[in-house]
């Protein structure tokens, strides 16, 4: 990777991480399903004039805005509202086991024992944080924050399922189909929602335009752009530092603090999801090496 592409890779993790803090302080004053309406519809004005009609994979599209857009979104937000934005962003990075499962389960990927065995160690380092008293974060809410995760890792399933949709136009419908969908949930189950319009602070409206226009729109484009012109599996180790940066800019600008326990319980979601990704890292490559070797030509 060249040097420049070096600095986006961290400016893109650097500010999904801090979009953890953003979201936090944003839920805090907005309703979380209105304010991932509001992000959505922001991100929508914004990509619609550089997408592509989804055409024939306008069904599959509009199932992902609800699997990725309704469900992982509107209940990640929910969760943000009492848990802590530092268990957010550790307890995030169980979407790639769940991701493996998945792609097990649907595309009938195959894996060994070894990915199994940190598999397991994930979900035990879950259970860690799950039993690990927080003054402000509730055990409702963190199994909340695991169907969003588990919403998360269909979606990327599905995501599969459109290989020759580009990145941009995939988000720009995702969330203009999502948006209608969570103001009117927003409206059956929240309130507030005028009145959190009138008397939101600016550090409340820099949040949900920090979440749109920043991790949306920038931080993703970036991550999307450098997958692109490199590949996943040389981007993709870099994923690792955005818990890094959502823990610190939690502690930093929230003042939040990890109990021992919970270290022990994100060190083993963090540690195995790591070996998980080396694991599927070090596959691919020898697919790859396989085919390039094999004569036989593609049909």
């Amino acid at each position: 990777m060249k040097i420049a592409d070096y600095f986006l890779v961290f400016l893109s993790t650097f500010i999904l991480g801090v979009n953890y803090v953003a979201v936090k302080i944003g839920v805090a004053e907005f309703p979380p399903l209105f304010m991932v309406a509001m992000r959505f519809t922001i991100v929508a004005v914004i990509l619609i004039w550089f997408a592509k009609p989804p055409k024939h994979y306008f069904p599959k599209v509009l199932l992902f805005s609800v699997t990725m857009g309704t469900l992982h979104f509107g209940l990640i937000f929910i969760g943000f509202q009492h848990v802590d934005a530092s268990l957010v962003a550790i307890i995030f990075q169980l979407g790639v086991p769940f991701s493996v499962i998945f792609a097990r389960i649907f595309l009938g990927e195959m894996f060994g024992w070894r990915r199994w065995l940190g598999i397991a160690i994930a979900f035990s380092g879950a259970a860690v944080l799950a039993g690990a008293p927080q003054s402000d974060s509730n055990l409702i809410y963190i199994l909340i924050l695991l169907v969003s995760i588990t919403a998360w890792a269909i979606g990327s399933i599905q995501i599969k399922t459109m290989p020759d949709y580009d990145a941009i136009s995939l988000s720009a419908w995702m969330t203009l189909l999502s948006a209608p969908q969570l103001y009117l949930l927003s409206a059956i189950f929240e309130t507030g929602q005028i009145d959190s319009l009138s008397q939101a602070s600016l550090n409340a409206w820099g949040g949900l335009a920090f979440s749109a226009i920043g991790a949306s729109i920038i931080g993703y484009g970036l991550w999307y752009y450098l997958i692109g012109k490199y590949s996943v599996s040389r981007v993709l180790p870099f994923g690792f530092l955005l818990p890094f940066f959502g823990v610190l800019s939690a502690i930093i600008f929230l003042g939040e603090r990890l109990s021992p326990i919970s270290i022990v319980g994100g060190a083993l979601i963090l540690g195995s999801v790591i070996f998980i990704q080396l694991r599927s890292r070090l596959k691919t490559q020898n697919v790859q090496a396989n085919k390039k070797n094999d004569p036989t030509p593609l049909t």
